[in-house]
C-alpha cells in the first residue's frame, strides 16, 4: 500500500475510533499465495483490555475458528509497541494493557489459508485463481460487547484484475480497493466475499423489491458456463422459495458459487448470501450437477430456517459463547427437506432424483447399528464432536445424520398435515406461519421446541409434542420410514444402482456395498466401513484394512462387484478376499450369495401418491 494511502487510511481509522467504530483493512493481494494481511484500529481506553478472535462460527455448529492460522500479531498504541499475552485457558483471547492517553489500538496480523481441502471455512479457501474471504478470520473484537452492537468499517484490496461478489453493502470502489459501508460485526461476519480472475455474475431478477444474484468464481473460464436452462431453474428457485415462505428476510440475496477441486467443498449459510463450493466441472458435468442440485436450495432455505428463525441455543450474543445444538434436527433437518423439495419444484432436479435421494437416506439409516444406542437428539447435541469424527465404524458411532433423519421426520410431518387435514394443509402452511413476518431486512427470531409444537397445533390439531418425542428422543433401531410409506411408496432393493447412488459413489471414490457384503470399499481397496453383523464383519474384516485381491485376482472395485454378482449363482462358493492389515496379510471367505442390493422407492398401489403432490410447483398458482 502506498504511503499516501496509508496516511489516508490512518486518518480515517482515527476518525472512526473516535466514533467508536472499529476499522478493519484486509489486503488480499497475496491470496494466490494463501496469505492475507490485516490491519485493525480498535477504540480503546487506558487499562486492561481483552481482544477475542471468533471461535464459534455460525452455521458450522462448532468452535472452528482457525486461531492457529493467525500469525505475526503485533499491537501498537500511539506509535509504541504494546505487549500482549494469550489467555492460558481461552486460547482465542489476547490480553493487553492499553497505555495511558491512548484512544485506540492499532492491530496487525497475517492469516494463512489452509492448503488442504478438508473442513469447512477453515479449510482451503484460496487458489491461484480465486478466493473465498470469510471476515471471521480477519477480525478481533473487544470482550464484553455483543456482536450486534459492535460497529465495523471494512475495506478490502483484491488481486489486480480480479472481480468480486458479496452481500456486504459497498460504499465506493477505487481500482482494486473496495470500501464497504459501516455494519455491525454480526453483519460483517455474515457477509463473506467471493473473488477471482475467472468470474461471472448472473442476475436472477428482483422479487418483492429484493435483487438476487449468482456470483461464480472458478478455476477456469470453461467452468463458468451456466446454461440458459440452468439460469431459468435458479430463477424458478427464487420464485418457489417466495411462494413457500411468503416473505423474505433480506435486502438482496447473493449465491457465492465457487467451482474448484482445490478448496474445501461444502455449503455455508448466511442471511443474505451463501458460500457454496463445488467441484470445478459441476456446471458442465451432468452427473456432478444432478448430485449437487440441492446445495444452493439448501443454503438458500437457511435464510429463513436457521438465520431468521434460529434455535435459542444457537442465537448467541457473540462468537465466544458456546452454541447448543439440541434443535439441529430442525435447523438442518427441516432445511434438508425443504431444500430438496425446492430443488424439485424449481426444476433443478426431477422427481426420480428426489425419490432416489430419499431411498439412499432411508436405507442407510435403516441399517445403522448405532441407532440401537444413540438417539437423533444425541447426534444433534454432539454435532461439534461428530463433524470431525472418523469414517471407520461410522454406522456404529452414528454421524451428523440429523440432516437426513431430520429430513425424513419432516417429510412425515408434511404427509401427516396433508392426511389429517384431508389435503387442506401441508408443510407450506407451517413455513408461512413459522418463518413469516414483516420481512425486508435481516432479523433473528429465536425459538424453542414448544414454539414449533404450538405453531403446528394451530395449523392442524395433533399430539405434535408426542410425535417429536417418539422420533427424536427415543432410541429406535429401525430407520424413520413412515413418511415414505404414508406418502404412498415403499423402500425396496434391486441389483441396479440409481444415477444418484452412482454419483455419490463417484464423489466419495468408493464402492458402497452396504446392503450386500456389508462394507464400503475405497477405489484403491481401503475398507472405509463395515456393517455390524454383516457378511464382511462376520468373515473378520474390519475398517482400516485394505483389500488386495478378490478370488485370487488383484483388487478393483469393478472386480469386487462382479464377484458379488457371481456368488449369487453359486451358493457353495464364498467370495475370497485377501486383506492387508498393517504389516500382515490374511484371507477372508465372505459367505454371501444375495447379489448386489441398492435401495429404490416403489409405488404402493391403493395409497395416494403424496410424494408427487409435495413436489408440484407453487409459484405459478
Amino acid at each position: 500500500m502506498k504511503r499516501w494511502l496509508l496516511l489516508v487510511v490512518a486518518a480515517a481509522a482515527l476518525a472512526h475510533a473516535q466514533q467508536g467504530v472499529i476499522r478493519v483493512n484486509v489486503d488480499a493481494s497475496d491470496a494466490p499465495r494463501r496469505l492475507i494481511h490485516v490491519q485493525l484500529t480498535i477504540p480503546a481506553a487506558a487499562g486492561p483490555m481483552t481482544l477475542l478472535y471468533p471461535q464459534w462460527i455460525p452455521g458450522e455448529h462448532a468452535p472452528t475458528g482457525p486461531i492457529a492460522d493467525l500469525v505475526a500479531l503485533k499491537i501498537r498504541a500511539r506509535n509504541q509497541t504494546v505487549a500482549w499475552t494469550r489467555d492460558s485457558t481461552n486460547l482465542f483471547a489476547f490480553r493487553v494493557n492499553v497505555p495511558a492517553g491512548s484512544a485506540a489500538l492499532d492491530v496487525a496480523f497475517d492469516f494463512i489459508s489452509a492448503a488442504d481441502a478438508g473442513g469447512f471455512s477453515s479449510g482451503s479457501s484460496m487458489t491461484t485463481e480465486l478466493a473465498v474471504l470469510s471476515w471471521n478470520q480477519f477480525v478481533l473484537y473487544p470482550q464484553g460487547g455483543a456482536s450486534d452492537q459492535l460497529q465495523y468499517q471494512a475495506s478490502l484490496r483484491i488481486p489486480h484484475g480480479w472481480h468480486y461478489g458479496t452481500a456486504l453493502p459497498v460504499a465506493k470502489e477505487s481500482g482494486d480497493e473496495i470500501e464497504f459501508r459501516p455494519s455491525s460485526l454480526t453483519t460483517l461476519i455474515d457477509s463473506p466475499v467471493s473473488t477471482g480472475v475467472h468470474f461471472r455474475t448472473i442476475e436472477l431478477g428482483t422479487l418483492d423489491g429484493a435483487p438476487h444474484f449468482i456470483h461464480i468464481a472458478a478455476d477456469s473460464e470453461r467452468a463458468l458456463a451456466m446454461t440458459p436452462e440452468q439460469i431459468a431453474q435458479y430463477k424458478n428457485l427464487v420464485a418457489e422459495a417466495g411462494a413457500l415462505f411468503g416473505t423474505r428476510h433480506y435486502r438482496g440475496y447473493h449465491f457465492l458459487l465457487t467451482l474448484s477441486d482445490h478448496v474445501a467443498s461444502f455449503g455455508l449459510e448466511h442471511h443474505e448470501s451463501s458460500d457454496d463450493r463445488l467441484e470445478e466441472r459441476t456446471l458442465v458435468d451432468d452427473s456432478l450437477r444432478q448430485k449437487n442440485a440441492d446445495l444452493l436450495p439448501h443454503e438458500y432455505v437457511h435464510s429463513w430456517n436457521g438465520k431468521y428463525r434460529r434455535p435459542a441455543g444457537l442465537a448467541t450474543k457473540d462468537y465466544s459463547e458456546p452454541m447448543k445444538g439440541d434443535l439441529l434436527w430442525v435447523y438442518e433437518g427441516l432445511t434438508e427437506y425443504l431444500g430438496e423439495v425446492l430443488a424439485a419444484r424449481s426444476g433443478l432436479e426431477n422427481a426420480d432424483r428426489f425419490r432416489d435421494w430419499l431411498a439412499y437416506a432411508a436405507a442407510h439409516l435403516d441399517h445403522e447399528s448405532g441407532r440401537a444406542w444413540r438417539s437423533l437428539a444425541d447426534t444433534a447435541v454432539s454435532a461439534q464432536l461428530l463433524y470431525d469424527a472418523r469414517e471407520d465404524y461410522s454406522g456404529l458411532r452414528r454421524g451428523v445424520d440429523f440432516y437426513s433423519e431430520g429430513a425424513l421426520v419432516w417429510l412425515e410431518v408434511d404427509v401427516l398435515l396433508r392426511q389429517l387435514s384431508h389435503g387442506a394443509k401441508s408443510i407450506d402452511d407451517f413455513t408461512r406461519a413459522f418463518h413469516g413476518g414483516a420481512g425486508g431486512a435481516p432479523a433473528v427470531k429465536p425459538y424453542t421446541l414448544d414454539d414449533l409444537v404450538t405453531t403446528l397445533k394451530a395449523i392442524q390439531p395433533h399430539d405434535w409434542a408426542g410425535f417429536f418425542r417418539d422420533r427424536v428422543d427415543s432410541v429406535e433401531s429401525r430407520g424413520p420410514l413412515s413418511g415414505i410409506e404414508k406418502g404412498g411408496w415403499k423402500l425396496i432393493y434391486t441389483d441396479k444402482r440409481s444415477d444418484y447412488w452412482t454419483a455419490v459413489e463417484d464423489e466419495r471414490k468408493v464402492a458402497d456395498l452396504t446392503f450386500s457384503l456389508g462394507m464400503t470399499v475405497k477405489n484403491e481397496g481401503g475398507v472405509a466401513d463395515i456393517v455390524i453383523g454383516g457378511p464382511a464383519q462376520k468373515s473378520g474384516i474390519a475398517p482400516g484394512a485394505k483389500v488386495t485381491s478378490v478370488n485370487g485376482r488383484q483388487f478393483t472395485a469393478a472386480l469386487l462387484r462382479e464377484a458379488v454378482q457371481g456368488a449369487a449363482t453359486s451358493a457353495d462358493d464364498p467370495i475370497e478376499l485377501q486383506v492387508k492389515n498393517g504389516e500382515y496379510f490374511s484371507t477372508h471367505r465372505v459367505d454371501y450369495h444375495g447379489g448386489e442390493k441398492y435401495p429404490r422407492l416403489e409405488r404402493e398401489n391403493g395409497k395416494p401418491d403424496l410424494l408427487t403432490a409435495i413436489l408440484k410447483p407453487r409459484a405459478s398458482k
